[in-house]
C-alpha cells in the first residue's frame, strides 16, 4: 500500500497546474515538476541540481538569499499562510509575475532540510490590477480638478 500512497502523490505532484519545486537547504532544486515547465519554459532535466538563480531577476536575487538564509536558519517563514508575490524570469527572458505559498520540510529532529514552494503565474491578474489603479488615479485626478474648480 506504501507504494501505490508514493505513486499517487508523486502523480499528483507531476499533474498538478501549479508549479511545484523543492529546493534543498543549499537552494539547489531537487524537485521541477510540470507545472513549472509550463509556468517558467526550462524542463525539469535542465534545472534539477540548479540554483534557483536563473528564474529570478538580477535584481532580486542578494533579497532572495538573504530571505531563504535566513528562512533556512531559523525554521520560520510567514509564507506558509500568505502568498508571496515577486517577479520572475521565463526561459525566453520574459519577466512574469509569480505567487507562491512555501512549505518547510524538516528532518526528524526538526532541522529544516529544504523548502518546497507551489506557484501559479498571475500575471494577467497583476497586469489587470495595474490598469485598474491607473484608472482609479485618473478618475481621482479629475474629481479633485472639478471639485477645486467648481
Amino acid at each position: 500500500m506504501e507504494l501505490a500512497h508514493e505513486a499517487l502523490c508523486r502523480r499528483l505532484v507531476d499533474e498538478a497546474e501549479a508549479g511545484i519545486l523543492f529546493a534543498a537547504r543549499d537552494g539547489r532544486i531537487r524537485l521541477w515538476n510540470r507545472g513549472c515547465e509550463r509556468i517558467f519554459g526550462w524542463p525539469a532535466a535542465g534545472v534539477l541540481g540548479q540554483s534557483m538563480d536563473f528564474f529570478i531577476p538580477d535584481k532580486h536575487r542578494a533579497r532572495h538569499w538573504e530571505g531563504w538564509d535566513a528562512v533556512m536558519k531559523s525554521g520560520v517563514t510567514k509564507y506558509g499562510h500568505e502568498p508571496l508575490a515577486v517577479p520572475a524570469l521565463t526561459k525566453d527572458g520574459r519577466r512574469i509575475s509569480i505567487e507562491f505559498f512555501i512549505v518547510l520540510l524538516r528532518d526528524p529532529e526538526g532541522q529544516v532540510f529544504g523548502a518546497g514552494a507551489i506557484i501559479q503565474d498571475v500575471s494577467a491578474r497583476w497586469e489587470r490590477d495595474k490598469q485598474l489603479r491607473q484608472k482609479l488615479a485618473t478618475l481621482e485626478s479629475q474629481l479633485k480638478g472639478s471639485v477645486t474648480t467648481g
